[in-house]
């Protein structure tokens, strides 16, 4: 049977904005990036900073223990960076890394993140790379999903689908793929009509669509109504 997580994409934190806490850095004691390496030809063949600092996370919560939760804290921060206003506020170049730190303790407080998570965002605000923490938490999924034979699956529907819909869309998709878990992440989508789509495999490059708006379509397509005048 497939192992169903849910991961769905409104969980947004309550606004926050910097205060005069005090907050004392806390650094992650076995976070080591990986060097870069160079090929032939002097060329320097490494990977990008966020698939580094995602991969130095993985290895120590697999470490500890602590998968399973840390990637549903990323989730949670990647919502709050979503926002525009958050964005800004940490590229601002006019803010100082103290307040910027007493922003990370409010988003950790409201959005309620592990210790060490809030320490691994606190070390990408000292080493100024905060600016790709997206792009972390998208290395840090990969990460989490080769680690644990885990298949990601995307359902868009026009309502919201009771769980023992997601369980059995779960299990199709473990049949399709041959994963070990699978991950649902869940959207909607109004101009579906009815129905709902399946994306999953590398990227999102596959799709199942029992949509209504498909049979439509499709339904449109061998019809031809070229000879008609509208008056």
């Amino acid at each position: 049977m497939a192992s169903l997580r849910l991961s769905p994409l409104s969980i947004l934190p309550k606004s926050s904005s910097p205060s005069s806490i005090s907050f004392s850095l806390r650094r992650l004691p076995s976070l080591k990036l990986r060097p870069r390496r160079r090929a032939r030809g002097g060329a320097t063949m490494m990977d990008t900073a966020a698939s580094r600092y995602a991969s130095a996370l993985a290895d120590v919560c697999k470490s500890n223990g602590t998968l399973e939760t840390t990637i549903s804290d990323l989730e949670k921060i990647d919502n709050v960076f979503a926002d525009k206003s958050v964005q800004s506020f940490f590229a601002n170049p006019t803010i100082t890394p103290q307040q910027k730190l007493e922003l990370i303790d409010e988003i950790g407080k409201s959005s309620e993140l592990q210790p060490h998570v809030v320490n691994f965002l606190n070390i990408l605000v000292d080493t100024r790379r905060i600016d790709v923490v997206t792009e972390i938490v998208k290395e840090f999924e990969q990460c989490y999903n080769r680690m644990t034979g885990t298949e990601v699956a995307t359902v868009t529907s026009v309502v919201k689908l009771e769980s023992q819909d997601l369980v059995q869309i779960a299990q199709a998709v473990q049949r399709l793929t041959g994963a070990k878990n699978v991950r649902i992440k869940t959207v909607i989508d109004p101009s579906l009509i009815a129905g709902f789509t399946i994306r999953y495999g590398n990227s999102g490059s596959k799709l199942v669509d029992m949509s209504v708006k498909k049979q439509l379509d499709e339904i449109a397509s061998q019809l031809d109504f070229s000879s008609i005048a509208l008056v």
